[in-house]
């Protein structure tokens, strides 16, 4: 992840919308972090790793190991995938499932 950091910064040097409720002559630390590339190399990679699980046939897809599970959840989280209720996972599979129904 790509950190800039800044001490002492001073608060006449920020936009006016962050000076808001600042005094005029004090300094700040400044920390900038990049976190849409992040999120954006994390989805890249979980979406080419469900292409190349899923292309595979069942019989040669093999258990993850411990290591692996630690990484898919860290990308996960790195993805920022927002968590759905129950209520909502349950009313998604129900679609799916009519719309399997009616083929």
């Amino acid at each position: 992840m790509n950190k800039i950091v800044r001490e002492h910064y001073p608060v006449a040097n920020l936009p006016e919308d962050l000076r808001e409720g600042l005094a005029a002559g004090a300094t700040v630390r400044v920390v900038l972090e990049v976190e849409e590339a992040t999120s954006f190399v994390a989805k890249a990679k979980l979406e080419t790793w469900a292409q190349n699980y899923w292309a595979l046939k069942p019989e040669d897809r093999k258990p993850m190991s411990s290591e692996e599970l630690a990484q898919q959840m860290q990308l996960l989280r790195e993805a920022d995938r927002t968590p759905i209720s129950t209520e909502q996972a349950v009313a998604d599979i129900r679609v799916l499932r009519d719309e399997w129904d009616k083929e």
